[in-house]
Order: C-alpha cells, then structure tokens, then sequence
C-alpha cells in the first residue's frame, strides 16, 4: 500500500516551521525534503528516519522498522506529534551533508 496524499500533506504541514518542506514521489512512495535534505522516507503512510548516530538518544524507545525490502532498518518517527518531529528532523538536517548534485 503506497501512501495517500492526504498523509503526506499532513506530514509536510506538520514541518512547516522547520524550513521549506516539499515531497517528491519515489517507487510509489515518497521522500520528504526539508531545506533539500531528504530526511524521512515515507512509505504505507509509516515516516521513516535515518538511524544517524545524532539521533540514537532522542529516539532510543522509538519504534523500528524497514521502509522496503532490502532497506536498512531506520526509526519510525511519530509525525502526530509535530514539535517533537520537528526537533528531531532539524537535528537529523543539521547532521546530514546536502545530496551530490547529479552529472
């Protein structure tokens, strides 16, 4: 089940504060960029981090899991509660280098 536009809408205003958010559509699921960044997977309308080290004692309880087959394993954020997310996808930002450009 790929995720519903309505989620994704949510998920980008619930960002909102933290800069420019925009989503791109990937393999039937989606990619959340903030700033450029792309910093939650988002698939069957589950968001998903990156398990950066930065993160390990803000989402330690989280619960885990795989966006795809053959993904690594990453945390899954609980966007529902939109300052918190914030938090922690601003610390994520902050520790993620921007993508290379493509040739």
């Amino acid at each position: 089940m790929a995720c519903t536009t309505d989620f994704i809408d949510f998920v980008c205003s619930q960002l909102r504060q933290a800069g420019e958010v925009r989503s791109r559509k990937m393999f039937g699921d989606y990619v959340i960029y903030l700033d450029e960044k792309p910093v939650i997977t988002a698939c069957d309308n589950i968001c998903y981090v990156k398990m950066h080290p930065v993160l390990k004692d803000r989402m330690e309880r989280a619960e885990r899991g795989f966006p795809y087959e053959g993904a690594k394993e990453h945390y899954i954020l609980d966007i529902e509660h939109g300052e918190d997310a914030v938090r922690i996808v601003t610390a994520l930002w902050e520790a993620l280098p921007f993508p290379k450009k493509k040739k």
